[in-house]
């Protein structure tokens, strides 16, 4: 274990050079009594996971694997997914900086992914898109006086796409890839990721919350999606948008009043972009 100094914004800040899960790590120090925020970082994880029991495989060195701890009992419950807003949102500005990508070339797929949409009109694979990282939110006592959320997040940085794993190489990228082969430094973008977090945080401390961005960075917005659920039932809609309360996809339903419906989280397993974003979403691992 490499003990980081900590700062002013965190309480607790270690890095490992390999742990099971930072999210378990975590959620173990604010069981403990650990005041937020705290972060643990990791080279690699054994038993790293992403939603619905899914694994998150990433080589050490390959990726910048870290998890941060929150107790939130200044937030109302249902504004707690809002956490992991400003950590993706974090992400995607930092990722762009150590990628030398332009602004917004990492997008938000509506729950948990960053992508990155693949070449212009010259590029016989643009619009696929790619998934670089995944966040993974889980909560403990929320609705208690002691509610606590961990938010992790996995970034794929300095791996090469000869080393992806042939069944999740038609659906991933890494920011080396994404760049051109450029060299990523994960400790500048570590650097670039918590810098970033601490002013979003201290912002939605005060009751703000950058909605904006989030909106703008959304790339299922405005197009046809299918929704898969729990049961293997499948749903064919527009997604419409995000809504700015409780974080829902806007999906257009002629059943519903309005003409439309949320759907939020927890209740589908994919959200796949019609018709031919198979490659793009299911293959890929999603969380820490």
């Amino acid at each position: 274990m490499l003990t980081v100094a900590t700062t002013p914004f965190f309480s607790r800040q270690e890095r490992f050079a390999r742990v099971e899960s930072t999210n378990d790590i975590v959620r173990g120090w604010l069981a403990g009594g650990t005041p937020e925020v705290c972060l643990a970082v990791a080279d690699e994880q054994s038993a790293g996971r992403g939603r619905i029991g899914r694994s998150w495989i990433s080589p050490a060195g390959s990726g910048l694997l870290c998890s941060l701890g929150f107790r939130p009992g200044w937030l109302p419950a249902d504004r707690t997914w809002q956490l992991a807003g400003i950590v993706a949102l974090a992400m995607a500005d930092a990722a762009e900086e150590a990628g030398g990508l332009r602004d917004r070339a990492i997008r938000l797929k509506w729950p948990n992914d960053l992508v990155i949409e693949d070449g212009g009109a010259a590029d016989p694979r643009a619009g696929t898109l790619r998934k670089v990282a995944g966040v993974l939110g889980e909560t403990d006592g929320l609705g208690t006086a002691d509610p606590r959320v961990v938010v992790g997040i996995g970034i794929n940085a300095g791996w090469a796409a000869a080393d992806f794993p042939a069944e999740l190489a038609p659906g991933m990228t890494s920011l080396h890839e994404a760049s051109g082969g450029r060299p990523i430094d994960l400790a500048w973008l570590l650097d670039g990721f918590t810098a970033r977090v601490e002013p979003r945080f201290a912002a939605l401390r005060s009751g703000r919350f950058d909605i904006g961005d989030w909106v703008d960075r959304q790339v299922t917005t405005g197009r046809d999606v299918r929704l898969e659920a729990a049961d293997g039932s499948v749903a064919a809609t527009r997604a419409l948008g995000v809504d700015a309360r409780s974080g829902a996809l806007v999906v257009a339903d002629s059943a519903a009043p309005g003409g439309e419906r949320l759907v939020l989280s927890g209740e589908v397993i994919h959200v796949r972009l019609a018709p031919t974003e198979a490659s793009a979403d299911g293959s890929a691992p999603a969380g820490v």
